[in-house]
């Protein structure tokens, strides 16, 4: 994963290879394509620099490459808010005198813990960029109980998802969560490519998981902002959740999800319960009864 230069081939090549001529806004005569998608210099010509200079850049050097050129080449591969932002943090960790990110805090401030107590109507945890959960409040722990089984610390959804049998069961949209949690987790990559943990999570998921291999060898990238989740919690049954994301500014790298249902709604009343059932439980969701540190 610390190779930037082969990150930045792979990307680069797979964004292209995605894109027809046609989608590209070029004509095309006879059938005889020798490449999947547009060729380099196709690239070149819709982004307004050379071929040469533009072979260079997919060989992995970016390092050097100006905004606007980087600008002009998303422009032409039709890269998403996601995908683009990659594609910058790449050209960073690329460049001379680089320095590196801060790796992901693995604790919060007695007041972000605060706050997740306060937020007593709905579930709500926060996470790293690696996807430790590093703080939740008690409603948090009830619905993500079977993640928090795992007795290992920081209890970590990417690692569920993939490594425990109980994700297939748990996620009700088990595919698109695991093709999700591998596009965060590369985002994540080309942020902080050098820290250790992150480089050992992927390394863990890639030899442990064919499926972990294949999401992340398609180089997609993704944002995980807003959207709708749906489990099957073992204690309540089905939930669709609702779910927000919020960086935190005053913890860089650190995101607050919080969940919700609409007044009313049968997940809304399931929530309800899960609130008793986690109350009667006080805390006691990690292997062997012992009190969960976060």
């Amino acid at each position: 994963m610390t190779d930037i230069r082969a990150q930045v081939r792979e990307f680069l090549s797979s964004r292209r290879a995605r894109l027809t001529p046609e989608q590209a806004g070029l004509s095309v005569y006879g059938g005889n394509r020798r490449v999947p998608g547009l060729r380099r210099e196709e690239v070149a010509m819709l982004s307004g620099v050379s071929v040469d200079y533009y072979v260079r850049l997919e060989r992995g050097n970016l390092a050097g490459a100006s905004e606007g050129v980087l600008d002009a080449i998303a422009a032409t591969l039709r890269l998403d808010e996601a995908e683009r932002e990659y594609l910058f943090d790449l050209a960073r960790a690329a460049g001379p005198g680089r320095r590196r990110a801060a790796r992901p805090a693995d604790s919060v401030r007695p007041a972000v813990k605060q706050v997740l107590d306060a937020i007593s109507d709905a579930p709500a945890w926060v996470r790293n960029g690696r996807h430790d959960i590093i703080a939740a409040n008690e409603s948090g722990r009830a619905l993500y109980a079977p993640v928090f089984e795992d007795p290992r610390r920081p209890a970590n959804t990417t690692r569920f998802t993939y490594l425990n049998p109980a994700a297939h069961a748990f996620w009700r949209d088990y595919d698109q969560i695991a093709h999700d949690a591998a596009s965060m987790l590369r985002l994540e990559a080309g942020r902080t490519p050098h820290d250790p943990e992150l480089i050992a999570l992927i390394g863990e998921l890639s030899t442990q998981s064919e499926l972990f291999r294949s999401n992340w060898a398609s180089q997609d990238v993704k944002f995980h902002r807003s959207g709708l989740k749906r489990i099957h919690h073992p204690v309540v049954g089905d939930l669709d959740l609702n779910f927000e994301s919020m960086d935190l500014p005053s913890e860089p790298g650190l995101v607050l999800n919080v969940y919700t249902a609409p007044a009313g709604s049968p997940t809304a009343d399931a929530l309800r319960v899960l609130a008793s059932w986690a109350a009667s439980q006080r805390v006691p969701l990690t292997a062997g009864g012992a009190a969960d540190p976060v």
